[in-house]
């Protein structure tokens, strides 16, 4: 493990706290700590504002809530964990009987001693979780409810950070910034992708990467509603999501189902010799449904490790800092850093002397091979290279019909285009 699973579980720690929803002061602190990791264009549209068949809807904001048992004590206490209050709550002072406070709590039976994650953005309601172990506690009697929140007009917040590359074509990288204290839905995958986007920073990418920090759902169209003109220059994209947890990779694919970020992130994990799984596009899930609507149709498929609901902490307050780990957050970061370093460099060639096999000796091809451990397959990877640079085949074709390593593809076609045999 390098010092980046480290630091990215220090930032995962450091968010965990932060009351986010789909809107409001949390979402904001969030993207203030992610600045200082990056730079941030940060956006905000108003209450109000038509995106797509949607509307931005009110903010909200919560300074404290509590359910305080006969006696006065807190029994429930927002102080403790964002989880406590359901979210979008709306403002409630009141005091009644236990019998009818049971009406607006919600807990985990078969989990008796974790506190559900709740929300209800759209519908006013107001609510509490909690554990079953703690509401099984509570003595009957008048419990006084207060929840100290807004709703009201004000903005919704989403930032953007762009990697420059050589081409205006772009890749999105999202993730969702609107859930509370869950470290692996959502925390790792804001932590991934900014370290992500640090390492592409490092070198010179071919491909502009755009990283989106939004709320789930609501922030996926906001963005898409804003940028409507320019969608076509999305060439490639991923979600991240349940990126700390300690299962395997998995990856889900866009609708088109054969998208090249498809195919690349087959190809990698296959190569990569890791245990994953690979599924089919589902209209359920994360942002990937947004970005794969029919009228959009791009090409985004996403990455988690377990995937949503697929672990029993999921969406509960046993997704903590503890339950993911800094190894499986690296892991995740490589797979996408070998993922994009493959789609950088997946290019078309053309072979400039097609009518029979070229002669590799007389321009010096075969004595670059000398000493080579991979001499022989350095060889087959030229002229599988030579074949399939018909204008149609990609470099990624040629690794996959040829069984060929990737890297050992890319060198051949920098050898050959060096000696002026290919152009892309």
């Amino acid at each position: 493990m390098t010092a980046a699973g480290e630091e990215m579980h220090a930032l995962v720690e450091r968010l965990y706290p932060l009351c986010r929803s789909i809107t409001g002061d949390g979402v904001r602190a969030t993207l203030e700590i992610v600045g200082e990791y990056l730079p941030l264009e940060v956006h905000e549209v108003p209450t109000g504002t038509q995106v797509l068949d949607w509307t931005v809807p009110q903010e909200w904001n919560i300074r404290d809530a509590y359910v305080a048992d006969p006696a006065g004590n807190r029994v429930v206490d927002f102080a403790a964990s964002s989880l406590h209050v359901l979210g979008y709550s709306v403002p409630v002072s009141a005091t009644l009987p236990l019998s009818e406070l049971r009406e607006h709590l919600h807990t985990l039976p078969d989990h008796p001693s974790w506190v559900p994650y709740r929300t209800s953005y759209y519908k006013p309601e107001w609510g509490f979780c909690l554990a079953q172990e703690t509401l099984d506690a509570l003595p009957d009697g008048e419990y006084e409810v207060c929840v100290d929140s807004t709703l009201a007009d004000g903005h919704l917040t989403y930032a953007e950070h762009v990697v420059p590359g050589q081409v205006a074509d772009e890749v999105i990288v999202s993730c969702h910034v609107c859930h509370p204290s869950l470290a692996n839905d959502n925390l790792a995958g804001i932590a991934v992708a900014t370290f992500l986007a640090r390492a592409l920073a490092e070198g010179t990418p071919y491909y502009t990467y755009r990283f989106l920090f939004a709320p789930g759902t609501i922030g996926a169209i906001t963005w898409l509603a804003r940028n409507k003109e320019r969608i076509d220059r999305v060439k490639h994209g991923i979600v991240l999501a349940c990126a700390g947890d300690r299962g395997s990779l998995t990856y889900k694919r866009s609708r088109r189902g054969d998208a090249e970020i498809d195919r690349v992130m087959r190809h990698v994990l296959e190569a990569s010799g890791r245990p994953h799984g690979i599924v089919g596009f589902t209209p359920y899930g994360y942002d990937e449904r947004q970005f794969c609507s029919p009228g959009f149709d791009l090409g985004v498929g996403s990455l988690t490790r377990t995937p949503y609901a697929g672990y029993p902490e999921y969406h509960t307050s046993a997704d903590n800092p503890d339950f993911v780990s800094p190894e499986a957050m690296e892991d995740t970061l490589a797979v996408c850093r070998e993922a994009f370093a493959v789609l950088d460099r997946n290019r078309r060639f053309l072979n400039l002397s097609p009518y029979g096999e070229p002669q590799l000796g007389r321009r010096g091809l075969y004595d670059a091979l000398g000493g080579r451990s991979d001499t022989k397959q350095a060889q087959m990877a030229m002229l599988w290279v030579l074949n399939l640079s018909d204008g149609e085949h990609s470099l990624l074709d040629v690794a996959e019909r040829s069984g060929l390593p990737f890297d050992t593809v890319v060198a051949a076609a920098d050898a050959l285009g060096a000696a002026g045999l290919i152009k892309a």
